[in-house]
């Protein structure tokens, strides 16, 4: 018998919701219900005449649970589409984070440089501190961070995937 080995995929959600209450329980409640994880959440009120936000979900799975992910999310009375970004076309993600680092001397500067490798703008400082904005992939946020590690981070503070498909069509 021949082991296979199991392909975990990771999968960007756009999901258009009624902005009613309740609704973001909900979908949060199917994912936690069946022990689905979520890597990634945003919600925002995207058309504010029809009452109706888009969730963005980052969610990781067999392509079996995936398809199952999809298909239960279509069925709840709320929803008025389920789009899966990463397989429908391309598509534009970007995350935006807020690092603060702490040091001086050396450790400054080496943290301005990396900042401006990375585009990261400066929005707050003082003589101890920095707080970096900056927004990318998230693979780019993550070696950002890394790197500010021994250069005295103290905090981070990340929006999560914001995701939406490229070309004329909306959600």
């Amino acid at each position: 018998m021949a082991n296979k080995s199991i392909e975990i995929e990771k999968r960007t959600i756009a999901v258009l919701v009624d902005n009613e209450p309740g609704v973001l329980a909900r979908v949060i409640g199917l994912f936690s219900g069946r022990g689905y994880n979520i890597e990634s959440l945003t919600v925002t009120e995207v058309d504010p005449l029809e009452k109706r936000s888009r969730i963005t979900v980052v969610t990781s799975g067999t392509p079996q649970i995936l398809e199952q992910i999809k298909a239960q999310l279509d069925r709840l009375v709320p929803i008025q589409r389920v789009s899966d970004l990463s397989l429908e076309g391309p598509s534009v993600e970007r995350e935006l984070a807020l690092v603060k680092v702490a040091g001086a001397g050396e450790k400054r500067v080496e943290s301005l440089r990396i900042a401006d490798i990375f585009r990261a703008s400066v929005v707050d400082s003082s003589h101890d501190h920095f707080v970096f904005e900056m927004t990318g992939k998230s693979e780019k946020l993550d070696v950002f961070i890394d790197l500010m590690q021994p250069l005295g981070l103290v905090d981070v503070s990340r929006t999560g995937v914001v995701a939406i498909s490229r070309g004329p069509q909306g959600l």
